[in-house]
C-alpha cells in the first residue's frame, strides 16, 4: 500500500511538472511573438498591408499619446485593418478616416503598442533615415525631396501650389506640384524639405526614364483636419 501511495504521489508530481513545463513553453512562445513585434518599425516610406491593398506611409503623427499614419486616400479606400507585413501577421492599426475625392488622404490609428513608430522617413534600402520634426505648406521654388516605393529617393523644387487634378475617378484640389519625376507605385511616398514634412505623392505625369512631374497632397491640411502634429 505504501508503494502504491508513493507511485501515486510521483504521478501527481510528474503531472504537475509537465503541466508547468507546458505552461512555461506557451509563455515562451508568447514572449517570442512579442519580441518579434517589438523589433518591427513603421516609419514614413514604409508599407502597410490590408487584405485588399498595400499603401505607403507618408508620415507618422500624433495626438497626445495616440499615434497615426498618413496614407493616400485613394490607396486606402475600402481597407479597415492594417498590417506591417505582407503575410498579414503583425496587426498595426485601423483606418479612422478617408477623404477622396476632393482631397487625397487617409488616417490610420496605430493600435499595436509593441511596434515602434518613429517620427522619421526611410530614404531607401541602405540610405538611412531622415528625422522629420515639423510640417509646413510648400512655397514655389522651395527645394523638395521625395521617396517613392519604385522611383526611390529623388530631389527637385516646388513648381506650383493650389493645383487641381482630375484623376478620372474624381477631382482633387489644393495639391502642389514638383519638378521631380515619379513612377507608378510611388503613391503615398513622403515629400519633405530638410526635416520639414510637405506632403505625400498622389500622382504624376511622365516617368523617370523620359522625365515628368509629381503631384502631392499637402501634409498641413491633413494634420489640421485630424488635429495632429508631426513629432
Amino acid at each position: 500500500m505504501r508503494r502504491l501511495r508513493v507511485v501515486g504521489r510521483a504521478v501527481v508530481v510528474l503531472a504537475l511538472f509537465f503541466g508547468w513545463a507546458t505552461a512555461v513553453g506557451a509563455s515562451a512562445h508568447a514572449d517570442e511573438r512579442v519580441e518579434r513585434q517589438a523589433a518591427v518599425v513603421v516609419r514614413g516610406g514604409d508599407t502597410l498591408y490590408s487584405t485588399s491593398s498595400r499603401c505607403t506611409v507618408g508620415f507618422n503623427a500624433r495626438s497626445g499619446a495616440t499615434l497615426y499614419a498618413f496614407l493616400s486616400g485613394r490607396c486606402a479606400q475600402g481597407a479597415s485593418t492594417w498590417y506591417a507585413d505582407a503575410a498579414l501577421t503583425v496587426n498595426v492599426g485601423v483606418t479612422v478616416g478617408v477623404s477622396f475625392p476632393g482631397n487625397d488622404y487617409a488616417t490610420v490609428r496605430y493600435t499595436n503598442t509593441t511596434v515602434s513608430y518613429p517620427g522619421e522617413v526611410s530614404l531607401g534600402v541602405g540610405a538611412g533615415t531622415r528625422d522629420i520634426t515639423g510640417a509646413a505648406n510648400p512655397v514655389v521654388g522651395q527645394s523638395i525631396c521625395h521617396v517613392g516605393r519604385v522611383g526611390g529617393y529623388r530631389c527637385g523644387s516646388v513648381q506650383a501650389v493650389n493645383v487641381t487634378v482630375n484623376y478620372g475617378g474624381g477631382v482633387v484640389s489644393g495639391l502642389f506640384r514638383s519638378t521631380i519625376c515619379s513612377e507608378p507605385g510611388d503613391t503615398g511616398g513622403p515629400a519633405f524639405s530638410g526635416g520639414t514634412a510637405l506632403g505625400v505623392i498622389v500622382g504624376g505625369s511622365g516617368n523617370c526614364s523620359t522625365g515628368g512631374v509629381t503631384y502631392y497632397q499637402p501634409v498641413v491640411e491633413w494634420l489640421s483636419a485630424f488635429g495632429l502634429s508631426i513629432y
